[in-house]
C-alpha cells in the first residue's frame, strides 16, 4: 500500500504524490525537487508535467511522457497520476495530482489535499481525471 503524504505547501500536490509514490517524507521530496531546481511556487509544477516526471526519476520512478485521455477506472494502469480539478487561468492549464493505485483487487486514489478527513479515497466516482501518466519503476 502506498503512505499517503500531505502537501505541506498550497501548490505542492507535485512534490506530495510524488513521496508517495517515492515513500519518503514531504520534507525529503522537497528537498530532493529542490535539488533539481524544482519548487512549489513555480506554476510549472502544476500546470506541465516535466517538473514532477523529472522529480520520480530522481527515486527510480518513471512517469509515462504522453498524457493520455482518462475514460474509466477500470481502464487505468495498476499506478498511475491522475491530473483532477483541471482548469485553465489566463488561459493555462492547472490540475491537482493524485496518485491512482491499483492492487490486491482494490482501486484507490492517495489524494494529499490537506482538507480531506482521509487521504486514501475509494470515492471514485466524485473525482473528475481529466487524463494520466502510467508510473512504473525505472529498469
Amino acid at each position: 500500500m502506498i503512505r499517503p503524504v500531505v502537501q505541506e505547501e498550497r501548490t505542492g500536490c507535485g512534490i506530495a504524490a510524488a513521496a508517495a509514490l517515492a515513500g519518503v517524507s514531504y520534507a525529503r521530496a522537497k528537498a530532493v525537487a529542490a535539488s533539481v531546481g524544482i519548487s512549489a511556487q513555480d506554476p510549472r509544477l502544476w500546470s506541465e508535467t516535466a517538473a514532477v516526471r523529472r522529480l520520480l526519476t530522481q527515486f527510480g520512478l518513471r512517469a509515462a511522457v504522453t498524457r493520455r485521455p482518462f475514460r474509466s477506472w477500470t481502464g487505468l494502469p495498476d499506478c498511475a497520476l491522475l491530473a483532477i480539478k483541471w482548469h485553465l487561468e489566463q488561459g493555462r492549464p492547472f490540475w491537482h495530482w493524485v496518485v491512482f493505485v491499483r492492487e490486491n483487487d482494490r482501486s484507490y486514489v492517495v489524494d494529499s489535499n490537506p482538507t480531506l478527513k482521509a487521504p486514501l479515497r475509494t470515492d471514485l466516482g466524485r473525482m473528475r481525471p481529466v487524463w494520466f501518466l502510467t508510473v512504473t519503476r525505472k529498469r
